[in-house]
């Protein structure tokens, strides 16, 4: 028995305080973006269905009956847009010789950003370059916005500082992300150190391959889904089956029923499939036509210059109106009858009712 016992203490499978826990799952990424496909669909479904019930709404109040012959974009066609402006990310990159993180990082937060928004709502061109310009700054690669404005076309210092605190908060102030390319180069690392893996099997070429392969995962979902090392694995299959097989089965925790390259087989096959199939640019044409038709259903509270807009407007600077002068009459009181504006002091019951009720909070 006391044999036995043993045994289990000292079998990883059985004695979960020897089992490391991955930096990675306690990342926000891990906990704040991780999907199912079927999640992931149901997110931007209901979005899409909420921003158009909106929008109808917003049409009917300003004019009735004018909403009948809107077609509005549904999901897919969002995110076909979304798509388009995903893949002008790595142009505007290799004309200010951005470093890859910041490339990699801009799209993360562009896919995050449309999952919380509506492209009818916020069109992905000024996002994207907010996304972008944000990026720069949260990966330690500054350029003053004078720099960045002044060398895109048709573009002011609003059009981007106007979005930054919106894209920030839908982004939940989470900026670190997680890249597949930073897995595949420790994976890559990696390789050099086991001994049945020569140099004449692990080509210069086959990780230039492979990282292709992870920059045309980044026109996917894949990051939403799967890990990055499970993406960087997957893209290194695509240039080398056999050098990715060694690589997991060199990670097999001894006593295992079967190879890790064996286990995670379906996942990787899934992202292979993912990559090949949809990891490349959206068809022009059928963006165009999306954007043609976004215009005739951009929600008009974002339109300037519209009634609704104006509406908005009026609205919004009333309540802020109103704001401040309940906060005037409220300083004015506490001046005219003599009391304190920061407030009494509180005297010692209240003290310790307080210091209890925050007590019981704990």
């Amino acid at each position: 028995m006391a044999a036995d016992n043993a045994a289990k203490a000292a079998d990883p499978q059985t004695n979960p305080s020897t089992v490391k826990r991955p930096l990675y799952e306690g990342s926000t990424q891990y906990k704040s973006w991780r999907y199912a496909p079927e999640q992931l669909e149901q997110v931007r479904t209901s979005l899409n269905a909420a921003a158009v019930a909106v929008i109808r709404n917003t049409f009917e109040a300003d004019e009735p009956g004018s909403s009948e012959g809107v077609l509005f974009l549904n999901a897919n066609e969002e995110q076909l847009l979304v798509k388009l402006y995903i893949t002008k990310i790595p142009q505007l990159c290799g004309h200010f010789r951005f470093p890859e993180e910041v490339e990699a990082t801009a799209i993360s937060y562009l896919k995050r950003f449309y999952l919380k928004n509506t492209v009818m709502d916020w069109h992905p061109k000024n996002v994207m370059l907010t996304a972008l310009f944000l990026a720069t700054k949260t990966t330690n690669n500054p350029i003053s916005l004078e720099s960045y404005t002044s060398n895109i076309p048709k573009t002011s210092n609003s059009d981007v500082l106007d979005l930054e605190f919106l894209v920030s908060q839908s982004l939940n102030f989470e900026f670190a992300v997680w890249h597949a390319h930073r897995a595949l180069w420790g994976i890559w690392l990696d390789l050099q150190t086991l001994p049945d893996v020569s140099e004449d099997l692990r080509p210069q070429d086959v990780y230039d391959i492979a990282i292709k392969h992870v920059r045309a995962s980044r026109f996917t979902d894949v990051e939403l889904i799967y890990t990055p090392s499970q993406i960087a694995l997957a893209s290194l299959a695509l240039a080398s089956p056999i050098l990715a097989e060694r690589w997991a089965d060199s990670k097999v925790v001894a006593g295992t029923a079967q190879p890790l390259s064996t286990a995670l087989d379906p996942i990787l096959g899934s992202i292979k499939f993912i990559i090949t199939q949809m990891g490349h640019p959206p068809d022009v044409e059928a963006v165009r036509e999306v954007d043609r038709r976004l215009k005739l259903c951009k929600n008009p509270e974002k339109v300037p210059g519209s009634k609704a807009y104006l509406a908005r407007q009026t609205a919004e600077q009333q309540r802020a109106e109103e704001k401040r002068n309940k906060k005037a009459e409220d300083v004015r009181k506490a001046v005219t009858e003599g009391s304190n504006p920061f407030g009494n002091e509180l005297n010692e019951d209240e003290k310790a009712k307080q210091l209890a009720e925050l007590d019981d909070d704990d």
